[in-house]
């Protein structure tokens, strides 16, 4: 997922356009008239970022410093609350402008950006590093056990002094003066990694010219890439990118074998290609800049600072963690490595099994153990209908409906947007999807927001939620038929939206996925598990064309095979884990290789050859642009909890038990932070 903090740091556009009358017909200036909130995404342009951002800055400036220097004494309200309130345009035009360069990303608007970056750090920096203010924080943080406060308040004032003091309040002029550099350096760099990586995505694009390179791909594989080598004006030829909807398959089935093996490499060396789009510097940059600022600040590593506020806490309970997953997880994919060597040893072709090979005789043996085929279950999966199996889980659970919206304004003519309402006829939200890779669009999936739900003078604002996705696309002939990991995935995403629109809080610092990393997936991942029962797939598994329910023996195969290939899914994650804790236990700042600090790692683990690292370092967009950084371990650390979590609808025989789901609406989707 993606947290609306990170995008908010770098989404600006700006433009020498300020005239008078721009600033009258700017829309982030006018109260939004669409009755739900919704930004007017079809009268924004992109001259309107800049003067809305500088105006969003200034009244922003006006706010704070006019509660630093209140002449009352502080309290509660006229400090804490009052700067949680404040910033309320610099928000919803960072919002809006982050969202689109996520998902309508352009050259122009990525050079812009990259303009912008400092202005807001400079603007962040001032705000954190203002003593004045900090002093007033600090003096109802040191009175707080008299101030008869709520638990959220309580929770508010606590995670605002913190974010002071851990930006950089204590510290000395000096040390405030290099902090600011240092924040201002690590923004641009950030920015920079994911820019070059997604360039790399874009540019890559494999053309084949022959029918018989594609031998073993399924029809509508086929027939998709021949669409976009047609779009691309290569009529008659077939094209394939990187992302994950178009070489998955080619990985899976394709016979040829070279065909497997440079798009696999592609993907894996992305930005590694000691081009002009090349991240190992930036790595080492970034590395040697956070080990700078977390000592500054009284750590001796970046990931000692981050899991001070994790639920982990400290580097030792996650590095003793790790090893509980990763020993197991090595030895089975050991044993599936020789299970898939013996497999191509009886083709008797004399070839080694090397990382392309492992999706091609994985899907041979999952056929010839399940007699199961992925491609057998896709004609099940229409987009549509999973995602409306994902609406009617929810209801089911909680009463909770979901209504499509004609006419609402949309930002691209892919997305979708939804009324979300409570069992009592309440709104809830509004909910956006927008499922199809396209240049420009960032890679993976995630869920981040317009708008963050809080409550200010009586009045609760409802959240305005979006999925993202890169999911196989509709063909002329076909709707959108998803795979397995696919449809997980959006019932993945679907979690993080639920726990967006179910929020009820008052305060935005609190509000929803705002919470600690390795508890932020706890909402997702949960939501893994219905995906699969048979009891949710008959309500959303049916055939694209006949409209008949899947075949309750398929239904019996998935859950048959759900644990196969386990050891190569774990491994290939845990890898990247170790790495981005390898990265960040770091305590000295001084040149490194990334390559061969990389390669020491998976050596000091004992990765094994045919397995490559779910992402290699210069495209672990999670851990350099991501907000992830000393946090991949989460998705594991919060897979503990969501397994306990959904035991606990398990044990009571009943995987929709109305008690236990309104118990988790209430004490974790409603209670935000």
């Amino acid at each position: 997922m993606k947290k609306l903090l990170f995008i908010v740091m770098t989404g600006i556009i700006l433009s020498g356009c300020s005239s008078g009358n721009q600033e009258q017909t700017n829309p982030f200036f006018t109260t939004y008239t669409n009755k739900y909130g919704v930004p007017p995404f079809g009268e924004i342009k992109n001259e309107h970022y800049m003067p809305a951002l500088l105006e969003g800055m200034k009244q922003h400036d006006a706010e704070v410093l006019a509660i630093a220097n209140n002449a009352e004494a502080p309290t509660f309200a006229n400090t804490v609350e009052a700067l949680d309130y404040s910033g309320d345009l610099l928000t919803r035009v960072a919002s809006v402008f982050g969202n689109l360069r996520s998902s309508n990303g352009s050259d122009e608007m990525d050079s812009i950006a990259q303009i912008a970056i400092p202005l807001l750090s400079e603007h962040s920096d001032n705000i954190y590093l203002n003593e004045k203010l900090f002093e007033r924080v600090k003096n109802v943080y040191d009175q707080k056990a008299d101030l008869g406060l709520n638990t959220e308040q309580m929770r508010l004032l606590d995670k605002q002094y913190k974010r002071f003091v851990r930006s950089g309040a204590n510290l000395t002029a000096e040390q405030k003066e290099r902090l600011r550099e240092i924040n201002s350096e690590l923004s641009s760099l950030n920015l920079n990694f994911g820019q070059n990586m997604a360039k790399e995505t874009d540019n890559y694009r494999k053309i084949v010219e022959r029918e018989e390179d594609l031998a073993g791909l399924p029809e509508n594989i086929r027939t998709a890439a021949a669409a976009e080598a047609k779009a691309a004006g290569f009529d008659g030829k077939w094209m394939f990118t990187i992302q994950k909807s178009s070489f998955i398959p080619v990985l899976q089935y394709g016979e040829n074998r070279e065909l497997r093996r440079e798009l696999l490499l592609a993907y894996t060396n992305r930005s590694n290609n000691n081009n002009e789009l090349d991240n190992k510097a930036i790595i080492e940059q970034i590395i040697n800049l956070r080990i700078e600022m977390a000592q500054m600040l009284g750590y001796r590593s970046y990931a000692e600072y981050i899991l001070a506020e994790n639920m982990a806490k400290t580097p030792e309970a996650v590095n003793a963690f790790l090893p509980t997953i990763w020993e197991p997880a090595l030895k089975k994919a050991k044993a599936e490595a020789a299970e898939l060597q013996k497999m191509m040893d009886a083709e008797k072709k004399g070839e080694k099994l090397e990382a392309w090979d492992w999706w091609f005789y994985t899907e041979k043996i999952r056929k010839a153990k399940f007699d199961l085929d992925e491609e057998m279950l896709r004609p099940y999966f229409k987009m549509e209908n999973v995602r409306q199996g994902a609406f009617d889980l929810a209801h089911t659970l909680w009463g909770i409906s979901f209504r499509k919206l004609d006419g609402m304004p949309l930002y691209h003519s892919e997305a979708e947007a939804f009324e979300v309402t409570d069992a009592d006829g309440s709104l809830l939200g509004i909910f956006y999807t927008d499922y199809y890779p396209r240049k420009g669009k960032e890679v993976g999936a995630w869920m981040t927001n317009f708008r963050e739900q809080y409550v200010k003078d009586g009045q609760d604002f409802r959240p305005i939620i979006i999925n993202e996705g890169n999911f196989t696309k509709p063909t002329s002939d076909k709707p959108a038929l998803l795979s397995m990991d696919e449809v997980e995935t959006l019932f993945h995403e679907f979690g993080h939206a639920l726990h967006g629109l179910l929020t009820k809080c008052t305060y935005l610092s609190l509000s929803g996925t705002n919470v600690s990393r390795d508890f932020v997936e706890l909402p997702s991942q949960i939501m893994e598990n219905w995906c699969f029962e048979p009891e949710v797939m008959k309500t959303y598994a049916f055939h694209y064309k006949t409209g008949e329910a899947i075949p309750v023996e398929l239904i019996e195969k998935v859950n048959a095979a759900s644990t196969f290939n386990q050891g190569f899914v774990t491994t290939e994650m845990m890898a990247s884990t170790l790495l981005d804790m390898a990265y960040h236990n770091r305590t000295t700042i001084e040149k490194f290789n990334v390559t061969a600090f990389e390669d020491s790692v998976m050596k000091s683990i004992g990765m094994i050859p045919e397995i490559f690292t779910r992402y290699r370092s210069t495209n672990f967009a999670h851990i350099f642009s991501g907000g992830y950084a000393a946090g991949y371990y989460a998705y594991k650390w919060a897979e503990v909890l969501d397994a306990d979590a959904y035991q606990a609808f398990v044990e009571t025989g009943n995987i929709f038990n109305k008690d236990v789901a309104t118990a988790y609406r209430t004490n974790i989707l409603e209670k935000g932070d």
